[in-house]
């Protein structure tokens, strides 16, 4: 599916279908100094999104049916 179609009513190129060709003309090299540059780029905003999710308390749940369950036998050591 095209970003334009996946998002609804965009101009008809929109900013990630221009990326997308950008990338796609790319050389190797500037293709490997992209995928290193996105590599990093992506982990860090994960990890923002992970931490904003820690404090917001949107894992909570998750922590405490882990704890329950280790405690209750139903984990293993690794």
């Amino acid at each position: 599916m095209k970003p334009s179609e996946q998002y609804g009513k965009l101009p008809l190129v929109s900013k990630v279908e221009r990326i997308e060709r950008e990338v796609q003309s790319f050389s190797p090299e500037e293709l490997s100094a992209f995928r290193q540059w996105f590599t990093g780029f992506d982990a860090e905003a994960w990890d923002r999104q992970f931490e904003a999710d820690v404090t917001a308390g949107k894992l909570d749940t998750l922590a405490e049916r882990a704890l329950r369950d280790h405690a209750a036998g139903k984990s293993t050591n690794l």
